[in-house]
């Protein structure tokens, strides 16, 4: 295997903005092949009522168990190994494109914050009688799903923005956010994450970015830091080793296949980059993965 592959959002096969699944459906789907790591280029949302197993998002393995939420954001590396042959629980998908056609924000999926994109999120735990009323939601988005009128997908993004209001009750906040300059400097921060998942591979330097935001270097570092705690060359170097991690855990290239892909060059410059970032060079990680695969 020498790429992840991306998934789309298919429907019986027809591509579109918003799907329904339960675990079940899914589980007896992928029932005869062995789950692969594959990515999507779409929103994910995992409701598990009752399974055992494992959901592995960027290479960090999370248990499942009852009363898990789940939220996979696109482009995120992730694998479903479920353990026993009866799970139950519904998967939500959905676009960008099912967002802006139904009035949902982009900045209002960021300001949430679960679908964070950080390494090592842990799945929300959910009070059995809150998790109760998300199954009630999420029962009401299904039936809007399947059966056809002309606000279907009015009253599936209306209680999709319920699911996760409610959802945000229970959301865990970096303790490095400060609400304050967090709320000020949220514009920034999410076209600068933008910009970085679309450009990481080939910008690696800060003023990259802040030439195309129209600010200074120091500004957008400092309105980061502030916020969240990290620098905008922390945060770059975070995302392109985060990458590299998820080449050198998924697929067969070479250390330097996996530079070139980055935007290096040299890949002796990426291997001095990765050693000095993780402590360990990209041939000791690949070992370390071999030995405990």
């Amino acid at each position: 295997m020498n790429s992840i592959p991306t998934q789309q959002l298919k429907h019986e096969d027809e591509n579109v903005f918003f799907a329904f699944r339960t675990m079940e459906e899914n589980h007896l789907l992928h029932a005869n092949s062995k789950p692969l790591p594959h990515r999507h280029d779409f929103y994910t949302i995992l409701l598990v009522k009752n399974a055992c197993g494992s959901h592995y998002i960027d290479y960090v393995e999370h248990k499942m168990k009852p009363e898990l939420v789940f939220f996979v954001s696109p482009g995120q590396v992730h694998q479903v190994v479920v353990n026993n042959n009866n799970p139950s629980g519904d998967i939500l998908m959905f676009s960008d494109e099912f967002l802006n056609r139904n009035y949902i924000s982009n900045e209002f999926i960021t300001n949430l914050g679960m679908f964070s994109c950080n390494v090592g999120t842990p799945p929300l735990e959910v009070p059995s009688d809150s998790f109760q009323k998300l199954v009630s939601i999420s029962l009401a988005i299904k039936e809007a799903f399947i059966n056809d009128n002309n606000f279907k997908f009015d009253s599936i993004a209306a209680h999709l923005k319920l699911f996760l209001i409610e959802c945000n009750k229970f959301a865990i906040k970096s303790q490095d956010e400060n609400p304050q300059t967090l709320q000020s400097g949220r514009p920034i921060i999410n076209k600068f994450r933008k910009l970085l998942n679309e450009n990481f591979k080939i910008w690696h330097k800060v003023n990259e970015y802040s030439n195309e935001m129209n600010i200074s270097p120091d500004y957008l570092n400092n309105i980061i830091k502030t916020s969240i705690g990290k620098t905008a060359k922390e945060m770059i170097f975070q995302r392109i080793i985060l990458e590299a991690k998820r080449l050198g855990l998924y697929t067969h290239l070479s250390t330097k296949e996996v530079a070139y892909q980055l935007g290096y060059d040299d890949p002796s410059h990426f291997s001095k980059f990765f050693k000095k970032e993780t402590k360990q060079s990209f041939t000791e990680f690949k070992a370390q993965l071999e030995t405990n695969g």
